[in-house]
């Protein structure tokens, strides 16, 4: 079953899961650095000292990515997509998207006509 994740209510959605993964990019090369983002009261992640490499790249790009991993075997991996703004040595997420996802071969059962052809639920849809 799909479970749709509203980037207003990411507190919710966190709780099943635990440290991450942020993703940035100022080039042609992705930097990934695990991280363990807290909910602010806005909805959106800070992330305390992800790194100089991972604020060198939001000085030249604000697009990130954080997926969490699933907590169980062929369970949904959460990602949510959005902009980051550096505070300091912190970066704070706000979410544009977010997913819980899993590849079809992974659902418990028949998967919606109108999906992406995955077991998965965006944001808004």
């Amino acid at each position: 079953m799909s479970i749709p994740v509203d980037p207003a209510d990411l507190r919710t959605a966190l709780a099943g899961f635990g440290s991450g993964y942020l993703l940035s990019t100022a080039s042609t090369r992705v930097k990934v650095v695990t991280v363990d983002p807290a909910v602010d009261d806005a909805g959106r992640l800070r992330v305390a000292g992800p790194g100089r490499g991972t604020l060198a790249n939001l000085a030249a790009n604000a697009e990130v990515t954080v997926v969490f991993p699933p907590a169980e075997r062929h369970g949904h991996t959460l990602l949510v997509d959005g902009t980051g703004a550096v505070e300091g040595e912190d970066v704070v997420v706000t979410a544009t998207a977010a997913v819980l996802h899993r590849p079809a071969a992974h659902a418990d059962g028949p998967l919606p006509d109108d999906g992406c052809g995955h077991d998965c639920a965006p944001v808004g849809e």
